[in-house]
């Protein structure tokens, strides 16, 4: 009997590159948990920022927090880092701009400091609940960091659950770890700037912040989670509406929720009247050259843009440097012709966008918001009733609200200022009395050249001032009791000699603004009194809405959208026939087409008052080619030519004196053409206009 006392063969050991392979696959790597302090910290961090700037604290991921850096593993003390997307430029998501100064970040820095550990001492209880990782992933994104949300590809019984933590009133995020019971055991919160950043300005293709902190902490465990389970948030119940409704729903919009804000604000409020005051009257420091080499230094260089007078040479970029609006740029016009031409509610842009004629806006990204998000908002303008006929530069803020309405398909309110009108422009005779009556009746006639541009009757009110301001007057009386007469003085440039009309009426023009003036109009429900407005306008009257923007959030809801602020979309002036400067005026009956010239008076003016950028002679023409940027045929052509292809060509012929086009009178033609067109079309629509249908569009209904 033989023993077989020899080991049992053995496979050939694998080569090194296999069991590498083999060591990798069987590695499990784990993500760090953070100590409890320091989670709860970058939470309130989050809904600090959000808080002061007024942005959601997420909802998608280019508008969220990324993960928290594990700092704390190599610091000698509790740390943690991580960045807040908000958007492009200085924080398109935010309520208020993200500075894109160093002194402007200093003072960010602080006041995120002070307000994050104002909620520390206030010492809030935290409270942590668990819902389906997966229902939160689908429904409720705007609480997760980037780094969550992608669900993992194997769900197990383990990570099928996400903890949810709750500050009320700050911030309602998604942790992997524990968190503190209450704010006050994460100890002070200290922002290590030097490796803090921000990523901010005009032309910023992102925004965003980088943070990193430190905990100081006294009497605490150093941020290490080596206590009894007093200091730790227990997992509770929490029912889903109370989760949503009560925690979450005030948390996900575009408003300043936090006194740093606030305050934020009211720094920018003062800048900005600032402003306001020193563009009302805006010299023009570029000086043009006549044909004879010689500086022209007077009257022809001095622009001035206000509420009540324009004149001069107007440099666009400028006014809009002054005012602080912001110029439509491709991706908002891409934006909004997506919202528009792409839902199908019209055929294409206006040609007013297309040809950088309404140019210039406020908070108009939001409106895009308030669209893609189904949120309702309505339109407003206006018209100070001032001739008995409306002229073409009338005409232009009308026909493009007209599209702006089909495009959106919303609610239009239209303001007839017959009071301003007399309080500006009004007589007292001793004999007759006064002509208040004369502007009321304007209003009438005014109302039917404003009816007959088109626009959709079930979705439209006319309202003069004069029958309706009582039901606006609670609103008026918020706007009085929130703006300063020295503030109305510095915006609109009133002294002693004002009658106290006048002081008034810009709150009188700001209620439309705000839906609370249109109770039986907009309604009342939470939907109508938070509508947010879209008002179309030309640049000069940008100063009346800057006051309301400054004081709007006190008369709304906290959750109003655009914090009560209406948007603006501005228009550039409509030359008069003397020249491409200033904008065209009723006093002047020669610088202006009205609605109701003859094609025989429209024929006239053209061709002896439309100042000519074209040469003296046919061959100084032919060489040169006329100046289009002068020429008020062809800057008229492109308000009122709707055919691109055409225009291009008119514009190629004219400045290079050669085809079809070449000449001044060619270019005249065709321009009378259209406006016989454009004015014959609008006066067979009013003719249907009668007293009759107008008081029917007055007529308080419900048009939402």
């Amino acid at each position: 009997m033989t023993t077989d006392a020899s080991p049992p063969p053995t496979s050939p050991a694998p080569p090194p590159a296999a069991a590498a392979a083999d060591a990798k696959k069987e590695r499990i790597v784990t993500k760090p948990v953070p100590p409890p302090a320091v989670t709860t910290a970058y939470l309130l961090l989050r809904g600090t920022i959000a808080g002061i700037l007024g942005c959601p604290i997420g909802g998608s991921p280019s508008a969220t927090a990324s993960l928290l850096q594990p700092t704390y593993l190599k610091d000698p003390y509790p740390s943690g880092k991580f960045s807040f997307a908000l958007g492009k430029k200085q924080g398109t998501l935010c309520a208020l701009p993200v500075p894109d100064t160093e002194e402007g970040q200093e003072k960010f820095y602080d006041r995120v400091e002070r307000e994050v550990n104002y909620w520390i001492e206030g010492k809030k209880k935290v409270r942590v609940c668990e819902r389906d990782r997966k229902k939160i992933v689908e429904e409720q994104k705007v609480i997760l960091d980037d780094s969550l949300y992608k669900l993992p590809k194997k769900m197990t019984d383990d990570n099928k659950m996400l903890r949810i933590a709750v500050v009320e009133g700050l911030i309602v995020g998604a942790v992997e770890g524990p968190v503190v019971a209450f704010t006050d055991l994460v100890g002070k919160i200290v922002l290590e700037r030097q490796y803090c950043h921000v990523t901010a300005g005009k032309n910023a293709r992102k925004c965003d912040i980088v943070i990193k902190f430190r905990l100081e902490q006294q009497g605490h465990d150093n941020g290490d989670e080596k206590n009894d389970g007093k200091q730790v948030a227990l997992v509770e119940d929490m029912d889903d509406d109370v989760l949503v409704q009560e925690y979450l729903e005030p948390l996900i919009h575009s408003t300043i929720r936090l006194q740093e804000g606030r305050l934020y604000q009211k720094e920018i409020q003062e800048e900005e009247m600032a402003l306001a005051a020193r563009a009302m009257s805006i010299q023009d420091d570029v000086n043009s050259t006549n044909p004879n080499g010689a500086n022209q230094t007077s009257e022809n260089n001095e622009m001035i843009v206000n509420a009540f007078e324009v004149k001069g040479k107007i440099d666009y970029n400028k006014l809009v440097d002054n005012f602080g609006s912001k110029l439509i740029d491709a991706e908002l016009l891409e934006r909004i012709e997506r919202l528009t031409v792409g839902r199908g509610t019209v055929p294409f842009l206006h040609r007013f966008l297309r040809r950088d004629i309404f140019f210039s806006h406020r908070d108009m990204v939001k409106i895009c918001e308030c669209l893609e998000q189904n949120k309702p908002f309505y339109l407003y303008t206006g018209r100070g009733p001032s001739s008995g006929a409306m002229h073409l530069g009338h005409l232009v803020p009308f026909m493009f609200t007209q599209w702006l309405q089909q495009a959106f398909q919303c609610p239009l309110v239209i303001q007839m200022t017959d009071d301003e009108k007399f309080l500006f422009k009004g007589v007292y005779d001793e004999e007759t009395g006064d002509n208040l009556d004369y502007f009321a009746h304007l209003t009438m006639e005014n109302a039917k050249d404003i009816i007959a541009c088109g626009f959709i009757p079930e979705k439209t009110f006319i309202f003069s001032d004069l029958q309706y301001v009582g039901t606006m007057y609670p609103t008026i009386v918020r706007i009085w009791k929130s703006v300063t007469t020295n503030t109305v003085n510095g915006i609109f440039g009133f002294d002693g000699s004002a009658n106290i009309g006048k002081i008034a009426f810009p709150a009188i023009q700001a209620a439309p603004s705000f839906p609370s003036s249109f109770p039986r109009v907009l309604g009342t429900g939470k939907e109508s009194v938070n509508m947010a407005c879209l008002i179309p306008c030309a640049i000069d009257q940008d100063p009346y809405f800057r006051m309301t923007r400054d004081v709007a959030h006190k008369l709304v809801p906290k959750d109003h959208p655009l914090g009560g602020k209406p948007a603006l979309i501005h228009s550039k002036f409509f030359p008069p026939l003397q020249g491409a400067e200033g904008k065209m005026s009723s006093s002047d009956e020669n610088s202006a087409i009205f609605l109701t010239d003859t094609e025989e008076i429209i024929e006239k003016k053209i061709k002896e008052y439309a100042f000519s950028g074209g040469q003296e002679t046919k061959k100084l023409q032919q060489e040169l080619g006329a100046n289009l940027d002068v020429d008020v045929s062809y800057q008229w052509l492109r308000f009122f030519l709707e055919d691109d292809d055409e225009l291009a060509q008119i514009g190629k012929d004219y400045s290079t004196g050669s085809g079809e086009f070449w000449s001044t009178a060619k270019v005249k033609a065709r321009l009378v053409e259209v406006l016989k067109e454009t004015v014959g079309d609008h006066q067979a629509r009013r003719r249907s206009v009668t007293n009759e249908v107008v008081l029917d569009w007055m007529k308080e209904r419900l048009i939402v």
